[in-house]
């Protein structure tokens, strides 16, 4: 058995995936291509930040020009400013740090809970058959629907925060991971079995691999629904958080800063998604 085992380590890995014609022949291609996209990455980053500004000359010259009133749409300038107010008042880095704690605490849970369930109905017919139909059933209830019970069984606080996150982003996750395991080439598996592979050592070497792209696809539309899940978890019973920005500004009439709560959601969403892609390039080139 270890002798069979130690095999796939070396030559039986390679008999996995050397033997692969085209998945050999491509991970130099991969190599060489990496110094020619690091080169591209300036040229990507200045185009995709045409539209931005764009959108940021556009809106400056409808308010300068009076298509619509201050009230409704302030210029740029007084966003920016609302930002320096903020930041002058200590508010603007408490807010992000809250919302940033709920997100990855929310995220890490969903995302961990995802994964074993995902795995496990995604191998076993018998546990898809049991709990996997009452888990889609689960997830067609809208997110704020969760909110009246949350605040009944987990009080106005934290835990309800940041379980209303964590099952906004368990979703993607488990239907992801579920969905790519039942479709695993089942000649690496029989070839892993072959070579003494079993259980966890098996999903670690051959399964895991195989639906790894798919997998980190699933984490990243996982981490935008759980943006997503902050701002419905932070406009009811909340007195911190981009989320309570929001509500709060539009208590008071400030649009600056409901307009400055947008643009600093969907700045630091995009940032958490770049990380989360450096990662999955990092793992393709690591596991694949």
């Amino acid at each position: 058995m270890s002798a069979s085992a130690g095999g796939l380590g070396a030559a039986g890995r390679a008999g996995l995936v050397g033997d692969e014609g085209p998945v050999a022949a491509a991970a130099p291609r991969v190599a060489a291509s990496a110094p020619r996209l690091f080169l591209a990455r300036p040229g990507r980053l200045a185009l995709g930040l045409i539209l931005p500004l764009a959108v940021l000359v556009l809106w400056q010259a409808v308010t300068a020009l009076g298509i619509v009133t201050v009230a409704q749409l302030p210029p740029p300038g007084k966003v920016a400013a609302a930002l320096v107010e903020l930041a002058d008042r200590g508010l603007l880095g408490a807010y992000v740090a809250a919302s940033a704690w709920r997100v990855l605490a929310g995220f890490a849970i969903g995302a961990t809970l995802g994964l074993g369930l995902g795995a496990l109905t995604g191998l076993a017919r018998t546990w898809d058959a049991a709990i996997g139909p009452t888990l889609g059933a689960i997830r067609a209830v809208p997110s704020l629907a969760w909110i009246p019970l949350l605040m009944l069984w987990l009080k106005i606080g934290e835990p309800s925060k940041v379980t209303l996150i964590a099952i906004g982003a368990f979703f993607p996750v488990y239907t992801t991971v579920a969905g790519t395991l039942r479709h695993v080439d089942r000649g690496l598996v029989e070839a892993g079995r072959a070579f003494g592979l079993t259980g966890v050592r098996l999903f670690t070497t051959i399964q895991l691999p195989a639906i790894l792209p798919a997998v980190i696809s699933g984490l990243r539309l996982a981490l935008a629904q759980a943006w997503l899940f902050l701002v419905a978890a932070e406009l009811i019973a909340s007195s911190t958080g981009l989320g309570f920005l929001l509500m709060d500004s539009q208590t008071n009439g400030r649009v600056d800063r409901i307009l400055l709560a947008i643009v600093l959601l969907a700045v630091i969403g995009k940032s958490s998604d770049t990380v989360l892609g450096m990662f999955e390039r990092w793992a393709v080139r690591r596991w694949t």
